[in-house]
């Protein structure tokens, strides 16, 4: 992976974890459907946690080949 593809990851796992945060706020709103995206919002928090252990996982390797 390179630095570029890493440095996408790395926005994209941002983006998802700021845009679940602010969407289930936003969700609160109403009553009902709470539950619905509370559970959204686990998922969405799961993909960013997986996006970013990708990013470290990549950043490792990378700093691994060059030594």
């Amino acid at each position: 992976m390179s630095d570029r593809d890493v440095a996408r990851d790395g926005r994209r796992a941002a983006i998802v974890i700021a845009g679940t945060g602010v969407l289930w706020l936003l969700a609160r709103l109403s009553p009902r459907t709470l539950a619905l995206f509370d559970i959204l919002a686990l998922v969405g928090f799961g993909y960013g946690l997986w996006c970013v252990v990708k990013v470290w996982r990549a950043r490792r390797d990378q700093d691994n080949r060059g030594r």
